[in-house]
């Protein structure tokens, strides 16, 4: 009885040793983590790289060192390394299965850093999602709308989708169509809009602004204007442009279809 009781306080200690050691591993390597990620974060090279890099490698790295620390763990608590990889063998192919998801995001964002699409800071919209990337990490990429929600859209549906980037040339074609009845004159109307165009601010000469009848709907006519812009400031001209123009065709008494009431006579004899 007696050697029962010691070998159970020995047992008893044993592992209450271990699991103290391993407690204190875990909070150890976890300051290491945050510190590494810290002095990598202000590292010279790691800052030239490119930001939707940066993040990625924060992520993954991030990542790797977590799951580092759990196989040490598991070491200090005595648990066999054969076990743990006999077990995790066995489950191999439903784990499989259950993150094929998420391996094809992980495969999407090494493609994305590949190909580069897209970059942190450019406005993009893919996969039901538009505004401007603010992140990419292991599995997913994160986009911030205009009206400043977050959508956080998996990568693998991205390199699996159409991507339009909105940033990645340095100038934007604005157009706008202007609808006006069709008893006016269109040399007029053209002249009017080309003007309004060419002195909105920030405009571009070359590419040079464009105001033409693009198309005739019964009493209707379509004027299309097309401006070239710089990339960053697209909204601001198109809001100009518009205000401009329309002044431009307000001022000179040049009125809308809708702006008329047609009145139908019907007679009757």
């Amino acid at each position: 009885m007696e050697q029962f009781v010691k070998n159970l306080i020995d047992f008893g200690t044993n592992v209450c040793g271990k699991i103290v050691l391993a407690i204190i591993a875990f909070v150890v390597g976890v300051l290491l983590i945050k510190l590494i990620k810290k002095l990598l974060g202000k590292a010279e090279k790691f800052s030239k790289l490119d930001k939707s890099v940066q993040s990625y490698l924060k992520s993954f790295i991030s990542f790797a060192l977590y799951a580092l620390l759990l196989i040490i763990v598991i070491g200090i608590l005595g648990i066999p390394m054969s076990s743990v990889i006999a077990v995790l063998a066995s489950c191999a192919l439903a784990i499989g299965l259950a993150l094929q998801g998420a391996l094809s995001n992980f495969a999407g964002g090494i493609m994305i850093l590949i190909f580069k699409p897209f970059r942190v800071g450019d406005y993009i919209q893919a996969s039901g999602a538009e505004g401007t990337v603010r992140s990419t990490s292991i599995f997913y990429t994160e986009i911030i709308t205009v009206d400043n929600k977050r959508i956080m859209v998996p990568n693998g549906d991205l390199m699996g989708s159409n991507v339009t980037n909105y940033s990645c040339e340095a100038l934007r074609r604005v157009d706008l169509d202007f609808r006006v009845t069709n008893d006016v004159d269109q040399n007029l109307v053209n002249g009017l809009l080309l003007k309004a165009a060419e002195e909105t601010e920030n405009v571009k000469n070359e590419p040079a602004a464009f105001a033409r009848l693009s198309g005739v709907e019964d009493d209707t006519y379509i004027f299309t204007v097309r401006a070239w812009c710089d990339s960053a400031i697209y909204w601001d001209v198109y809001f100009a442009l518009l205000e401009n123009c329309s002044k431009a065709l307000a001022d000179n008494n040049i009125e809308k279809p809708e702006d008329r009431i047609a009145v139908r006579v019907v007679r009757e004899d």
